[in-house]
């Protein structure tokens, strides 16, 4: 991605990857399976919760993610290849679990505490949406960059919002067999993608060479 200048395609590209990165979809089973049990009241304050904090979390490593890898001394490339590593051990798991997790996400947990982990992090904002903010965070070289990729930030938080408000309004009504297909499906297309972050990350780092950089 050319984070260089703005342009339509680095907006678009920007939009795709923070919709992988802090969007519903990952999230969304794994909510919907915590929150059976659960009242309105208590759906609408763990949707809540979860959304505040994957959104303040994003908006804060986006403002200091560049002063972040120069503080902790990990180059582009690390980070690449270590959330590519999460991510594949979040995909494995959605893959091959069972589907039923809504005892082993909510036994003894307070609603609250379930909806910063593991539902804001790293479900909601996931290791894709952290590489990708930090990145764009030390990439960004002027305020105009800077202010678009914030707004993208904004819409795709705001398309968040309208999905996790919809899922507490039909939670009841949504076929469950369904949803666990779409997940494992999904899951296999992130694993994929959390093989490509370690490939790209290895790429940076000059320790392979990838046909098509």
């Amino acid at each position: 991605m050319d984070s260089h200048s703005v342009s339509f395609a680095f907006v678009v590209d920007t939009f795709l990857l923070l919709l992988i990165g802090i969007g519903p979809k990952i999230a969304l089973v794994p909510f919907l399976q915590a929150t059976a049990g659960m009242d309105d009241a208590t759906k609408r304050s763990v949707s809540k919760k979860m959304l505040t904090t994957a959104g303040l979390v994003a908006v804060l490593l986006l403002a200091v993610g560049e002063l972040l890898t120069r503080l902790l001394h990990f180059s582009p490339g690390a980070l690449s290849v270590a959330g590519g590593i999460v991510l594949f051990i979040i995909a494995v798991t959605m893959v091959l679990g069972s589907g039923d997790k809504s005892d082993e996400l909510t036994e003894a947990r307070d609603p609250m505490l379930l909806a910063v982990f593991p539902l804001a992090v790293p479900y909601l904002l996931n290791p894709v949406g952290i590489v990708a903010l930090v990145t764009l965070s030390a990439e960004s070289s002027t305020w105009a960059l800077f202010a678009v990729v914030l707004g993208v930030l904004v819409f795709v938080l705001l398309v968040d919002f309208v999905v996790f408000r919809w899922a507490n309004r039909v939670s009841e009504h949504l076929d469950e067999s369904r949803m666990l297909v779409t997940e494992k499906v999904f899951g296999f297309l992130l694993a994929a993608i959390g093989v490509q972050l370690v490939l790209d990350g290895l790429f940076v780092a000059g320790v392979i060479h990838l046909t098509g950089h």
